[in-house]
C-alpha cells in the first residue's frame, strides 16, 4: 500500500527509457509519493556523452510516467546534495552500485541518508537492459542536421571544456565517434569533429591553399554525418569572399554544420604553422568584421555558430594586438573566437585568455595545442577555454602507419611481417555499421 505521506528519491538519466527504468519507479511507488531526480546535461556530461535529449524534453516523458508526483533537477553525479536538500524518506537504486565505478557513489548517498534518518532501497538491476547497447541503437538510427547543428551551443552550456578532433573521411569520423577511455571513474569521449582543410586537401593529395572548392569540403562532410552523430566544427579558411561566405554560409547550416571558423587572413591562403617563413597578410580589422556580419545575417537560425580565428600571435604582431582585434570581432556578432599560436609554449594564449576573459567572461574560446601540445586540457580549462581542438592528428597517425607497411611490404615481398601492425579484418567489418 503506497504510503502517500513519505517522499521516495530516484536520481535518474532517462535518455532512453526502457523496462529496467519501469521496474525502479514501481518499487518507489510501493513506499510513498516518487520524486525523480533527473540529472542535468551538464551532470550526464562531464561523466559520458551528451544526452540526446534535452533535459526539458527528458522531464516531459518523466512527468507522463505513472507515479510520478515532482520532477527536480540534479545537477551533479552525486546524490548527496538533493538528498541533503530534499530529505526524502526513502531513496531507491538498483543493485549494479554496490562495487565497482559506482561504488563510491552508494557511500556518499548513504552518508547524507543517515545525516537526517533516510532509508536506502536496493532493488535487483534488470540484467537484461544495456543502457549502453541502447544507445548504440540510437547512433545506428543517426541524427537529423538541427538537432546535430544545435548540439554545439548545448555543449556549450554543459561543458566547461568540450573535446574535438579532425576526422578527414567517414572512417576517422567512426574512430572518433566511438574513442573512449575512463579515467577517474569517468568516461572521456570526443564531443565532436574538427573538418580541417589542411587534411581534407591532404586526403585529396593536394596543397594546404585553399584548393579545395567548398562543395568538394561539403560533400565530404555529408559522407561523414551518414555514418555519425556528433556535431561538427568546419574549418572555412578565410571564407573567401564576403558575398561568397554569405552563401556558405547557408549551405553549412542546411547540412547540419555546428560551426564555422574563418581566419583573418587574406590573399593565398597558407598554413598558419609556417608563421613569417612564407609570404601571408592578415586582413584588416574593418572588412573582416564586415564578413562576419554578413554570414550572421545569411543564416536562417541562432543554433550555427560563426567563430573567428585571430592570427596575431601567428603573424608575432603580439597579445594586443590580437586583444584589439577580438574586441572588434566580437562587437560585430562573432559567436566566439579562436586564438592560434605557433609557440611551442602555451604561455601566450595564456596571456591573451586572461585578459580577453576580463572583458568576455561568456564569450566562447577556442584553442588548438598543435604546436604547444605540452598543455593540458585541465590547464585549457582552468584559464578559461571553451573548446579543444585535436586538429590534425588521425591524419598524421594514419599515414606514417600506411607508408610503413607499403615499405615492409616492398622489403619482405609478403605481407606476413606486418599482419601483427594491422587491424584484423574481423575488426574491419565490425567497425562499419551495418556490415553483418
Amino acid at each position: 500500500m503506497e504510503n502517500q505521506k513519505a517522499t521516495v528519491y530516484i536520481g535518474m538519466t532517462i535518455d532512453i527509457l526502457h523496462h529496467g527504468h519501469i521496474n525502479i519507479i514501481e518499487e518507489a511507488r510501493k513506499h510513498g509519493q516518487v520524486m525523480i531526480g533527473l540529472l542535468t546535461d551538464a551532470a550526464v556530461a562531464d561523466h559520458k556523452r551528451l544526452p540526446y535529449l534535452t533535459w526539458e524534453q527528458r522531464k516531459k516523458i518523466v512527468e507522463n510516467i505513472a507515479g510520478v508526483v515532482q520532477v527536480v533537477p540534479q545537477e551533479e553525479w552525486e546524490y548527496g546534495p538533493n538528498l541533503r536538500r530534499y530529505k526524502p524518506d526513502f531513496m531507491v537504486h538498483g543493485t549494479d552500485w554496490l562495487e565497482g565505478p559506482l561504488a563510491p557513489y552508494r557511500d556518499s548517498a548513504l552518508a547524507a541518508l543517515n545525516e537526517y534518518g533516510g532509508k536506502l532501497i536496493e532493488v535487483p538491476y534488470t540484467r537484461d537492459v544495456s543502457s549502453s547497447a541502447m544507445a548504440e541503437q540510437l547512433v545506428a538510427l543517426g541524427t537529423t542536421p538541427d538537432i546535430r547543428r544545435a548540439t554545439m551551443r548545448r555543449l556549450l552550456s554543459s561543458k566547461p571544456l568540450s573535446r574535438f578532433i579532425e576526422a578527414h573521411n567517414p572512417i576517422s569520423a567512426l574512430i572518433a565517434e566511438h574513442a573512449r577511455a575512463e579515467v577517474g571513474g569517468k568516461v572521456r569521449q570526443f564531443d565532436g569533429f574538427w573538418s580541417s582543410s589542411l587534411t581534407d586537401s591532404t586526403a585529396r593529395g593536394k596543397p594546404d591553399i585553399e584548393a579545395l572548392d567548398i562543395n568538394s569540403r561539403l560533400a565530404n562532410i555529408s559522407d561523414i554525418f551518414d555514418v555519425t552523430t556528433k556535431p561538427l566544427i568546419m574549418d572555412a579558411d578565410t571564407g573567401g569572399k564576403t558575398e561568397h561566405f554569405e552563401l556558405h554560409v547557408r549551405s553549412m547550416e542546411r547540412l547540419g554544420i555546428s560551426v564555422s571558423i574563418i581566419e583573418d587572413k587574406c590573399g593565398l591562403k597558407k598554413n598558419s604553422l609556417f608563421g613569417t617563413d612564407v609570404c601571408q597578410t592578415q586582413e584588416e580589422i574593418e572588412p573582416f568584421c564586415e564578413k562576419i556580419r554578413a554570414g550572421r545575417a545569411a543564416r536562417v537560425g541562432e543554433d550555427f555558430m560563426i567563430i573567428a580565428r585571430i592570427e596575431s600571435l601567428i603573424f608575432d604582431k603580439g597579445v594586443n594586438d590580437a586583444l584589439r582585434r577580438a574586441v572588434a570581432y566580437a562587437a560585430a556578432g562573432v559567436d566566439g573566437i579562436m586564438i592560434h599560436s605557433r609557440k611551442k609554449a602555451p604561455d601566450e594564449i595564456f596571456e591573451f585568455a586572461k585578459q580577453f576573459r576580463n572583458s568576455f567572461p561568456n564569450l566562447p574560446l577556442v584553442s588548438v595545442p598543435t604546436s604547444y601540445n605540452v598543455v593540458t586540457e585541465e590547464e585549457l580549462e582552468e584559464h578559461g577555454f571553451n573548446i579543444v581542438i585535436y586538429a590534425n592528428h588521425l591524419m598524421r597517425a594514419a599515414y606514417p602507419a600506411m607508408q610503413k607497411t607499403a615499405q615492409q611490404i616492398l622489403r619482405h615481398g609478403r605481407s606476413l611481417e606486418v599482419d601483427s601492425e594491422l587491424m584484423s579484418i574481423k575488426d574491419v567489418l565490425e567497425l562499419i555499421p551495418g556490415t553483418k
